[in-house]
């Protein structure tokens, strides 16, 4: 059984395990999942203690969120994060594939609304599609570019569903760290949910969102661990992605040096690339995809390797990791 982290900073009632599932990759991110494996990945997440799923209408445009909910049926005890910024609007026929990296037919199309209303009416449909009456997070979704409405008005939208008892706990999830640490200093919210930015090859939240996040009592998730799949296998292959393109090979190099040193302290480059981000003691769980029952047992595996305090130092040594980390916990 994977460890449980303390509860989520000033909410008490919810809790997260050490490794939760994205579950992106249950709307199909990329390539199609059946409905069959989606169950089995779920059950295998569950046997693995995993008690923590993200999802969001965006993934696989509502696709994913009612696969959960399937789990949700057989698990109630699951914390469920799901988001909100884009509704979901019904199309006419005909039907063409998604355009936007989610191997189905859309019948829906994305409409992005910050808005007070809107983040209401997303909520509620994302209640209805999981089949349930309350969430335990819920998470601004990428407001990069409406960063002046999200402070005034989408986050005080969320914290009054917040005071209604249908959230548990809210927050901002993003691709960066720097809004996600202005959101912290000047907002009420819970958690954020940090996508690639402190893992082996990125720190930049080390310098801003971080210290934030201890200050203000603010827990952090962190996803996009492997960057998008440099970081996902022991040794990285010339195709290997950095943030979904090609990954520079400087940028390979480098990936392959960190690997080379973990092999020498006897753990795999994944297995650190997980441990990394959980020795903070900002961060309250980390999300990986899962798309089939062998993923949920490798990923669990990650996080129960031990990865001894020695190597982080090591990769200090050779410059692969700024001496800011080992003052971070690890």
């Amino acid at each position: 059984m994977t460890q449980r982290r303390a509860p989520l900073p000033r909410r008490p009632g919810v809790q997260l395990t050490r490794l939760g599932l994205g579950a992106a990759t249950l709307g199909n991110l990329y390539t199609p999942v059946s409905d069959e494996a989606a169950d089995l990945t779920c059950a295998a997440a569950a046997e693995a203690g995993i008690e923590y799923v993200d999802t969001a209408p965006h993934y696989g445009l509502g696709l994913s969120e009612r696969r959960v909910a399937r789990w949700l049926s057989r698990e109630p005890g699951v914390v469920v994060s799901t988001k909100v910024g884009r509704l979901l609007e019904p199309v006419d026929p005909p039907y063409l594939p998604d355009d936007e990296g989610f191997a189905i037919e859309a019948r829906f199309r994305r409409v992005r609304d910050y808005s007070a209303t809107g983040i209401r009416r997303s909520l509620e449909s994302s209640l209805e599609r999981l089949g349930i009456d309350r969430l335990g997070i819920v998470l601004l979704h990428d407001p990069d570019d409406v960063e002046e409405q999200a402070m005034t008005e989408s986050i005080p939208a969320l914290v009054r569903l917040r005071d209604e008892g249908l959230v548990d706990a809210i927050g901002v999830g993003m691709n960066q760290s720097a809004m996600l640490a202005r959101f912290v200093e000047r907002t009420d919210i819970d958690l954020v949910m940090c996508a690639g930015r402190f893992t082996l090859l990125e720190q930049a939240a080390l310098g801003d969102l971080l210290p934030a996040a201890l200050e203000h009592g603010v827990g952090v998730v962190a996803a996009g661990v492997f960057n998008s799949g440099i970081l996902a296998e022991p040794r990285p292959p010339d195709d290997a992605t950095y943030d979904y393109f090609p990954a520079p090979k400087p940028l390979l190099d480098k990936a392959r040096r960190v690997a080379a040193v973990c092999a020498d302290f006897g753990v795999s480059l994944p297995a650190a690339a997980v441990h990394l981000p959980l020795q903070h003691p900002a961060v309250v769980s980390v999300v990986l995809g899962m798309r089939s029952p062998d993923e949920v047992r490798a990923d669990a595996s990650y996080v129960s390797a031990e990865v001894p305090d020695e190597l982080w130092a090591a990769l200090v040594r050779e410059g692969l990791l700024p001496d800011t980390v080992l003052g971070s916990g690890a």
